[in-house]
């Protein structure tokens, strides 16, 4: 863990499941050299269940096991998983190794502070996000004035882990979910799950087309292509064959690795649908080296 870390090396990324890939898509739109190693904990989520303790051991189990196959940054896509370990992840990965750890809550906070026009913000998660008052901290931290009105929709991460993401059922539940922030009056609602996304045609149409949806992903992907920026840490782009290549420069496309410890097939299924023909075989892993 200690040696310097190379240009080539992937970025590491992981979620409970399937929806931390809205992340990766938009990491790999944004940097699109970048080798990718991504793992769905697909043996122990959702997370939104569980106690924080154990999330966090998850995250751990899951980060040292990408920090051993060399990765030169780990991204936390998932914010439950975001809320529980953000802070230890950052203590042993960056300030040993400095190796820098990214989670998908405060850019989601900082898109909707800049977002909202009357200052009440909804934020829907998984029962573990809202419990942690993680988004609560976040915007106190970064504009105290900010009100915010949370609400867990547990049943919305096991519809889309089965690929629902239509149909009278899930509308019947979106309604339910978003009433009391409807009555709140929010003008801005963030996505504080990074499985939601897949969502948003429902929730905007529950909510309303004057309600703002903010998705912390893409906001996310920014702020991994300026820290690695910052560190010099960049893949290099493929280069013309008159020019001259840097030790760390790759030529061939970038490679993107699907690791799951659940079901590989059934994750490869659900996975194409966010990200295309770009998921080819999904290898299953129990995070050994």
């Amino acid at each position: 863990m200690g040696e310097s870390l190379s240009t080539a090396a992937p970025i590491g990324i992981f979620d409970s499941g399937v929806g931390g890939l809205t992340v990766a898509r938009a990491i790999i739109d944004l940097l699109p050299h970048e080798q990718i190693l991504y793992v769905g904990d697909g043996a122990n989520g959702p997370y939104g269940p569980k106690p924080a303790d154990q999330v966090r051991e998850f995250s751990i189990d899951i980060g040292d096991y990408l920090v051993d196959q060399g990765c030169k940054a780990i991204v936390i896509a998932c914010n439950t998983a975001t809320a529980a370990s953000f802070q230890i992840l950052q203590e042993r990965y960056e300030e040993r190794y400095d190796i820098p750890v990214f989670g998908v809550i405060q850019p989601a906070v900082r898109r909707a502070i800049a977002t909202t026009r009357s200052g009440r913000v909804g934020v829907i998660a998984t029962e573990g996000t809202v419990q942690s008052g993680a988004y609560d901290d976040a915007f106190r931290l970064l504009n105290d004035d900010i009100e915010v009105v949370s609400a867990a929709c547990p049943r919305f991460v096991d519809f889309v882990e089965r690929g629902i993401t239509t149909g009278r059922q899930i509308l019947g539940l979106a309604e339910n979910y978003l009433a009391p922030l409807q009555q709140a009056g929010v003008d801005t609602l963030v996505l504080g799950c990074t499985h939601y996304p897949l969502l948003s045609g429902v929730i905007q149409m529950v909510i309303g087309p004057d309600v703002t949806l903010v998705s912390s992903s893409e906001e996310t992907a920014k702020d991994v292509m300026r820290v690695l920026s910052e560190k010099n840490l960049l893949a290099p782009e493929s280069k013309l064959p008159h020019e001259a290549l840097t030790e760390d420069a790759v030529m061939r496309e970038p490679v993107r690795r699907f690791e799951t410890t659940g079901d590989p097939e059934r994750f490869a299924e659900l996975a194409r649908r966010f990200l295309g023909s770009m998921v080819g075989n999904v290898t299953a892993t129990t995070l050994t080296n």
